[in-house]
């Protein structure tokens, strides 16, 4: 009897996507074992959400009058995941026509259709951060998104007030990209070695704080003269200068010690605080001075040998940086991947033996410091956004499945309720056409006509 109400309610909302803002919902979610992740486990506890909002946490309340109450009883309840590296839901990775593209931003090509949101919701992630590929040593603009699966307009995906952020590389990805363009003939660009890389680094916030420097004396004048003259816009400088400014946060796919640490120096250099360093195999070389310069570090769990930089690695990287004090994640890279995140982070346990909580948290509050948006989500506390994934057994055990996910209290995700085709370009209660099939006759006679061309 739920089955047709469910169907009913998320086809109300298919229906409302196109013109409505983003829902909210109300739930009471009753007898679970709250993982916090920043306040402990909380036995036989209840979450009560109002309006999208985590409104109160604790035993034996009741429901406000129309709220629904989900019967949690011996399961877990857990923040959203969150993967601070996928490429889900796009339509465009790479702009790899130069070294410096910042210019260019994933919001362009976010595609609400793509069918690994609502699998990463089966897997318990509520929010991803969509990065620019490693093309470039700038590249474009990331975007940061919920999971609001049916909302075909792409803005409604986005995770309103995140931070702006974008994507840097460096390594083998750019210098081949670029260094080697044309056989390394005469159509190759600089970078083709790591030197080439801080090079170009070093020039581009170069340009960048010459920009912002003209637009400031400009400012400055225009308040004296109300006829001062603007220096040209060029949004390629002006997403330089605010990394600069650090109204942009710096996520940089990286592998080797040392280029890490070569960033490291000239981010100080000019004065850049805000870097989360993706990949980072060989981070654990460098925890203490990643912890002392106050980076972040989103790593694999145990992925290392898919190219030659990526040869020394350890699946002991992510709990040697959280032992260091590194705010430390665990991402997918991937555009399917990321339902299996709480898998990743339990390898943790296995390679590193982290806690519970510590554990967790690489795949919830840490990616959510990374992008900062720890004030909204990442944990269950009062105040902060539903974003709730309800699993039939711990998280980190290789037996337990998320059966409930929810996103801003709307239930997005329910495994008792799972719909055969879910994609949303296709009707799957719609009649079929049968005279847009091929039959047998038809392709007989394709055949032959086939034939009777072939022959002149």
């Amino acid at each position: 009897m739920k089955k047709p109400a469910f169907f009913l309610g998320f086809a109300l909302l298919m229906a409302t996507a196109v013109t409505a803002q983003p829902q909210t919902g109300s739930v009471l979610i009753k007898n679970a074992t709250v993982l916090t992740v920043t306040n402990g486990t909380l036995e036989n506890t209840d979450v009560l959400v109002r309006d999208g909002k985590i409104a109160r946490i604790g035993q034996g309340l009741s429901a406000p009058g129309g709220v629904e109450v989900v019967d949690a009883t011996g399961k877990y309840v857990m923040p959203g995941i969150i993967d601070a590296h996928a490429h889900i839901a796009l339509s465009a990775v790479n702009e790899a026509t130069d070294p410096v593209t910042a210019m260019v931003t994933m919001e362009d090509v976010v595609n609400p259709y793509h069918i690994g949101i609502y699998r990463a919701l089966a897997g318990g992630v509520t929010t991803s951060h969509l990065m620019h590929g490693s093309a470039n040593v700038i590249g474009g603009q990331n975007e940061t998104i919920k999971h609001r699966w049916g909302y075909t307009n792409p803005d409604d995906l986005r995770f309103e007030g995140a931070p702006r952020t974008i994507k840097f590389a460096l390594g083998e990805n750019p210098t081949r990209v670029h260094g080697n363009r044309g056989g390394g003939s005469g159509k190759a660009k600089v970078p083709a070695t790591r030197m080439g890389v801080e090079a170009v680094l070093r020039d581009a916030f170069e340009q960048g704080l010459r920009y912002k420097e003209a637009w400031e004396r400009y400012e400055a004048e225009r308040r004296r003269n109300p006829r001062a003259v603007p220096p040209p816009y060029d949004l390629r400088l002006e997403t330089l200068a605010d990394i600069l400014r650090g109204d942009i946060l710096v996520h940089c796919h990286s592998y080797r010690a040392d280029e890490i640490l070569m960033l490291l120096r000239v981010l100080k250099d000019y004065g850049i605080e805000k870097v989360t360093f993706q990949h980072a195999n060989e981070a654990f070389k460098v925890a203490p001075e990643l912890a002392a310069f106050g980076a972040y570090a989103s790593v694999f769990s145990d992925w290392w040998s898919y190219k030659f930089e990526v040869y020394y690695s350890t699946a002991y990287n992510a709990a040697i940086l959280t032992r260091n004090g590194v705010v430390t994640s665990v991402n997918s890279d991937s555009g399917e991947l990321n339902r299996h995140l709480y898998h990743e982070a339990a390898k943790s346990q296995r390679y590193g033996g982290l806690t519970d909580d510590e554990a967790l948290a690489l795949i919830t509050i840490n990616p959510a410091r990374q992008l900062g948006i720890d004030d909204r989500v990442g944990s269950i506390e009062v105040g902060k956004d539903a974003d709730l994934v309800v699993f039939d057994g711990h998280p980190l055990s290789v037996y337990a499945i998320p059966v409930m996910t929810f996103v801003d209290g709307v239930r997005y995700f329910d495994r008792e309720r799972d719909p055969d085709d879910i994609r949303l370009h296709v009707d799957p209660e719609a009649a079929v056409d049968a005279s847009r099939f091929v039959t047998d006759e038809d392709w007989h006679a394709l055949e032959a006509t086939a034939g009777w061309l072939f022959q002149f």
